[in-house]
C-alpha cells in the first residue's frame, strides 16, 4: 500500500466555535482537502467536556476522555483548539511522545510553554503548526517562518484583538464612552462576558510574544511583553485624537533597538489616520510588517470567530497531511539569534500628554523646565479652555520610555498642574 493510499485519521480536542467550525468544514470538503493534500483525510474521534449534539457531526465520533485520543496508534494527526495551559499542555506533550504532529490555536500556551512544546516537537520529529494561534485567518506565521526567512524583519506592529478594536472603532466613530461600546460589544458577541483577557491586552500579548519569537529568531515568553489594556481610554482621549487626526488602537509592537535588543509590548497608542492600520475598523485584525529588503507590507482579515480561525486549522492540517505523503516535516523552532529583551524603559517613544493646569502666568515656564530637566524635547504644545478649566496638550518628540515617564511623574507634582488628565503613545509617522 503506498502512503497516499493508507488515510491520515484526525483526533480533535474541543468542539467549541472554533472546534465545531473545524469539524463541519473539514466533513463537509473532505474529498477536496485529501486531494490538496494528496492522501485520504479521516476525522476519527472529537474530544469533548460533554457530549450534546451538533448540529452536522456524527455523534459516534465523540469521547469524553482526551488521552483516548492523543494515545490511540491509530490516530495520526492532533487538533488542540481546547484552548488554556492545562490539560492543552500535557495532551499535546501525549501526542508528541506518540509520534503525532499536533495544529493548535492555543497562543496563551505558545506564548508561556512554546519552548518545551518546540523542543518536544523536535525529539518526536513531528510537526507542530500554528496559524491559527494569531490573527485568526490572516496568513501572519507562515509567512514569518517561511517567507521572510531570507530576508531582515526588522519592526511589527499589530492590531491582534477584534474586541478591543470593535470598542476602540465605535469609541471613535461615535462618540461612545469605554464602558457603552464594551457593553455593545458583549450584546454583540464581540466580547466575552468577562471581557479581562481582552481589553487588559493579556490576549495581544501573548500574540505579541509569538510574533516576536518568530520574527527576530529568539525565544520571548508572555513575561517578556510589557503591557497596557485600554480600560482607561476615554471620550475625550478619543475627541483630542480626532482633533489632531489620529486615532487611537491597541497595537502589538515588537522592534529590533539600536542595540540588537527586542523590545516588545502591548498598548494603546495614537497613529495617524494615514497609517494603514487607522482604516482597520471594528473586530477585523492587521498586521503591518517591515523588514530589510521586502519593505513594509500589511496582512488583514478577520482576526477572530469559528470560520476564519478553521481556515487557518486547515490550512496546517492540509500541510502538515503533506509532509505524512511526502516525508519530512516542516521549520523546526528558530531561536539561534538569542537576542535579549530590551527593558521597556529604552524602548524609543513620543507621548501625547494632557494636563490639568491652573491659567496663570509661569505655567508653561515651569512645565518647560521639567521637559528639559529630563531632556524630553516638546514637538508642539496646544493650550484649551482658561481658567480653572485650562488644559495643555502637548506632543513631544521621540525619546526613553523612561525619560518621558520621569516627566510626566513629575509633572504631576508641579504645584501648577492640577493633574495629569492622560498620557498615550503616539507611533508611526504624524
Amino acid at each position: 500500500m503506498s502512503p497516499a493510499d493508507k488515510p491520515v485519521r484526525i483526533g480533535m480536542l474541543g468542539c467549541g466555535v472554533v472546534g465545531s467550525s473545524v469539524a463541519r468544514l473539514l466533513l463537509a470538503d473532505t474529498a477536496e482537502l485529501s486531494t490538496r493534500a494528496g492522501v485520504n483525510i479521516e476525522l476519527a474521534r472529537i474530544a469533548v467536556r460533554t457530549i450534546k449534539p451538533y448540529e452536522g457531526i456524527n455523534p459516534a465520533l465523540f469521547t469524553t476522555d482526551p488521552f483516548s485520543i492523543v494515545n490511540d496508534p491509530e490516530i495520526d494527526l492532533i487538533i488542540e483548539v481546547i484552548g488554556g495551559i492545562s490539560p492543552a499542555k500535557e495532551l499535546i506533550l501525549a501526542a508528541f511522545k506518540n509520534g503525532k504532529s499536533v495544529v493548535t490555536a492555543n497562543k496563551a500556551l505558545l506564548a508561556k510553554e512554546g519552548a518545551a512544546l518546540y523542543q518536544a516537537a523536535g525529539e518526536a520529529n513531528v510537526d507542530l503548526y500554528y496559524e491559527a494561534a494569531v490573527a485568526g485567518a490572516i496568513p501572519i506565521l507562515r509567512p514569518l517562518r517561511e517567507s521572510l526567512v531570507g530576508d531582515h524583519v526588522t519592526r511589527i506592529m499589530g492590531i491582534v484583538n477584534g474586541t478591543t478594536n470593535y470598542i476602540l472603532t465605535k469609541m471613535d466613530e461615535s462618540g461612545t464612552a469605554f464602558a457603552d461600546a464594551l457593553k455593545q460589544a458583549q450584546e454583540l458577541g464581540f466580547a466575552e462576558a468577562d471581557p479581562t483577557a481582552d481589553v487588559e491586552g493579556i490576549d495581544a500579548s501573548d500574540k505579541a510574544a509569538i510574533l516576536a519569537g518568530l520574527a527576530f529568531h529568539s525565544r520571548v515568553t508572555d513575561k517578556d511583553v510589557y503591557r497596557e489594556g485600554i480600560t482607561k481610554i476615554t471620550a475625550t482621549d478619543v475627541k483630542v485624537a480626532k482633533a489632531m487626526d489620529m486615532v487611537i488602537k491597541l497595537l502589538a509592537i515588537t522592534e529590533l533597538t539600536a542595540s540588537g535588543e527586542i523590545s516588545v509590548r502591548v498598548h494603546p497608542a495614537l497613529i495617524s489616520r494615514t497609517h494603514p492600520l487607522a482604516s482597520v475598523r471594528e473586530s477585523f485584525n492587521a498586521v503591518f510588517a517591515e523588514a530589510q529588503s521586502a519593505g513594509q507590507m500589511m496582512f488583514y482579515g478577520k482576526g477572530a470567530g469559528g470560520e476564519p480561525t478553521a481556515s487557518a486549522v486547515l490550512g496546517d492540517l492540509v500541510a502538515i497531511a503533506r509532509h505524512k505523503v511526502l516525508g519530512g516535516i516542516g521549520p523546526k523552532e528558530s531561536d539561534y539569534a538569542s537576542l535579549k529583551i530590551a527593558p521597556m524603559g529604552e524602548t524609543k517613544t513620543r507621548y501625547l500628554i494632557r494636563l490639568n493646569v491652573a491659567d496663570k502666568p509661569g505655567v508653561l515656564e515651569s512645565v518647560a523646565h521639567v521637559f528639559a530637566s529630563h531632556s524630553v524635547s516638546i514637538q508642539t504644545v496646544r493650550q484649551t479652555g482658561a481658567g480653572d478649566k485650562a488644559e495643555l496638550i502637548i506632543m513631544t518628540h521621540t525619546s526613553t520610555e523612561s525619560a518621558l515617564s520621569a516627566t510626566v511623574n513629575e509633572l504631576g507634582k508641579l504645584p501648577a498642574v492640577t493633574d495629569v488628565a492622560s498620557v498615550l503613545r503616539v507611533e508611526g509617522a504624524i
